[in-house]
């Protein structure tokens, strides 16, 4: 899958729906703002962040079954979660490489 608008579009719509996912749960939200460092007050603001949705997505691909519950909750297949972390901005390796 290249890495046009739409692909982007629909990566970030996924992303924000993993949030939504996170931000429901009582267990996920307080694991998700302890490891991002992101306080519940600022999660607005920090979204607007080049690479935050791709680390939405990647807090889902690091935990095997909160991904499948995600998915299974979302209807697609969990190998989507992937494809959508790798057309966001910082959703690929080349993240690791920087400093």
């Amino acid at each position: 899958m290249s890495k046009t608008g739409h692909d982007r579009e629909a990566a970030e719509a996924l992303a924000i729906r993993a949030l939504g996912f996170i931000a429901s749960d009582a267990v996920l939200l307080p694991r998700f703002l302890a490891i991002t460092g992101i306080e519940a007050k600022d999660i607005r603001a920090a979204a607007t962040q080049p690479g935050f949705l791709a680390g939405v997505l990647q807090f889902l691909l690091a935990h095997e079954p909160t991904l499948l519950q995600f998915a299974e909750a979302a209807g697609i297949d969990a190998a989507e979660v992937a494809r959508a972390c790798r057309a966001l901005p910082f959703g690929d390796d080349m993240h690791e490489r920087s400093s």
